[in-house]
């Protein structure tokens, strides 16, 4: 089959790999018909190559045909429509019954002392052969994937794999207040989510920051009030807390992440950290690592005192400061981690019908072929063409 596969920093390739084939009798082999891009498949891209392999499969967002099942497997059948949530999760341990399925303790990769297994990312979790390919094998074939109606578009059901419950926890997470305010840093895929989603959910006043000009515009068209970044800099604090009654937003959701712009010495370790041998850049990372913090720090300063920050951006610094005085001072509440996948179907899933509230079909700026993916990632990473969220077509 074709995939495409890491190489090192800032190349990946598409090539032909075997084909995935059932290992275990709970396993089902999916053909797959749509995967996405995900902002966090560029910290693969720039940051995090010590933990990868020349030839690793990428991609944690796809969705489906069941092209094989499992003895063992009895709720699936060959021709099914399935999406694959990013976690790894067995559904029937103690973490996934808590509704953690980041953290299912029948995937935890411990050898790393981490949570639940994912699909297409790295070492630290599991090294499992991602979805940006012809066919994903998929374990726990009864719990794990989300089995969806025939019909309507692709796009109608591919964010169940990861934007969607992401945006939903992030917003479910900021704990916003019935008819309350909330700002939402960074305007990409699950940023922008989040924002529909907390408008959907009553929020009165949704507050979107961010610098490119296409990811503003398209936040406007969705209702929310937005903020350039460019042009508000420093003063932004004081905005968000003239438009709350000089408090603060009740809830800030940090949609941004570790290569937040701001932290050009940060970035600069990043760089450097990059292009070191694996011996070298591992215990650099997980020991001094050093997140870019602008919009965490952010986060901090714009919500109001009392109230909730989530974090849905990706961190992974070993030695991040913080500015704790504040926190405590401002008695801030701060909930964050991967999304648990299967946790949100439920609530979700009645939206994707044909009224489509959040927007889901049309949210993709670019629809492209598996085989343009490596030019699709250098220009997500370049922000170009105004592209927010790309879907492959294998």
């Amino acid at each position: 089959m074709r995939a495409l596969t890491w190489q090192g920093t800032r190349d990946v390739r598409v090539e032909s790999v075997a084909d995935p084939a059932i290992k275990d009798p709970s396993d089902v082999v999916v053909k797959v018909t749509s995967t996405g891009i995900c902002g966090s498949d560029l910290h693969l891209y720039n940051v995090l190559g010590a933990y990868l392999e020349p030839g690793d499969i990428l991609g944690h967002e796809a969705m489906g045909l069941v092209e094989a099942v499992g003895p063992e497997v009895s709720t699936l059948s060959t021709g099914d429509r399935v999406v694959v949530p990013f976690n790894v999760s067995c559904g029937q341990c103690f973490m996934c019954d808590q509704g953690l399925h980041s953290q299912c303790e029948t995937t935890q990769v411990r050898e790393h002392d981490k949570g639940a297994a994912l699909f297409g990312y790295t070492k630290l979790y599991g090294q499992v052969p991602g979805g940006q390919a012809e066919y994903l094998r998929v374990p726990f074939g009864d719990t794990l994937p989300v089995k969806v109606p025939k019909g309507p578009p692709d796009e109608r059901f591919v964010y169940l794999s990861d934007v969607l419950p992401t945006a939903w926890q992030a917003v479910e997470y900021a704990d916003i207040p019935p008819g309350g305010s909330v700002t939402v840093l960074g305007l990409g895929p699950i940023g922008l989510m989040s924002a529909r989603i907390a408008l959907h959910r009553g929020a009165r006043l949704v507050l979107g920051v961010d610098r490119v000009p296409a990811r503003l515009q398209r936040a406007r068209e969705a209702g929310v009030r937005t903020l350039d970044l460019t042009g508000h800099g420093k003063r932004l604090v004081t905005e968000v807390r003239n438009l709350t009654d000089g408090r603060g937003t009740d809830s800030v959701i940090d949609a941004v992440g570790m290569e937040a712009h701001g932290a050009p010495l940060a970035a600069a370790a990043q760089r450097v950290t990059a292009l070191l041998p694996d011996a070298l850049a591992r215990p650099l990372m997980e020991h001094a690592g050093v997140d870019r913090l602008p919009a965490l720090h952010m986060a901090i300063d714009l919500v109001r005192r009392g109230g909730t920050v989530s974090v849905s951006g990706v961190y992974g610094g070993a030695a991040d400061p913080m500015p704790l005085l504040t926190m405590f001072d401002k008695q801030i509440q701060l909930r964050m981690g991967q999304a648990n996948v299967r946790a949100w179907v439920d609530d979700i899933l009645p939206l994707l019908d044909d009224s489509d509230p959040l927007g889901v079909e049309g949210f993709a700026t670019h629809v492209l072929p598996l085989e343009e993916a490596p030019r699709a990632y250098a220009m997500f990473q370049a922000k170009g063409d105004g592209m927010i969220k790309t879907l492959l077509r294998p």
